[in-house]
């Protein structure tokens, strides 16, 4: 088991396109509302190639090994990575409470906590203006959440 780290800042507006963020799934009809066929043809289109964050955490899975920030077999790395990664954002952060310095700590301690026992880590903030910050980390080979996903990192090398 490994721990993937995965980082994007974009426009609140792009983070709340919600055919970007889900994978296609099953194709509907072609009774199907215009609403619903273009929503799936964007999700056809975008979910495999742009690196706004998915709704589901383990989707990250689905992308291409590119959009790997750092890969880590402990989870205290990863945690570290996290870290970091708080640390950088915090003063752009909107909300002046969520950049304390004890509160971030304590996110990445639960983090590695969640990372121990399998779990995925998915943390996002607004920063000042209309922009959104978002940082996951994805527990690979196996993923709970969803176990027949295969590690993006090993496909690359095959």
């Amino acid at each position: 088991m490994h721990h993937h780290g995965y980082a994007w800042v974009g426009e609140k507006k792009t983070f709340d396109r919600e055919s970007v963020r889900r994978p296609a799934g099953q194709a509907p009809t072609a009774s199907s509302e215009k609403e619903v066929l273009d929503r799936h043809r964007e999700a056809v289109a975008v979910f495999p190639t742009t690196d706004v964050p998915p709704i589901q955490t383990a989707h990250w899975l689905m992308k291409p090994p590119s959009m790997i920030r750092g890969t880590w077999e402990e989870p205290k790395e990863a945690g570290e990575w996290l870290g970091l990664q708080l640390a950088e954002f915090a003063p752009r952060f909107a909300s002046e409470q969520d950049g304390e310095v004890t509160r971030l700590v304590l996110l990445v301690k639960g983090a590695v906590e969640r990372l121990t026992w399998g779990g995925d880590v998915s943390l996002g903030h607004y920063l000042k203006g209309t922009v959104f910050h978002s940082l996951a980390l994805v527990t690979c080979s196996p993923n709970r959440a969803a176990p027949d996903l295969p590690c993006p990192a090993q496909q690359a090398r095959t």
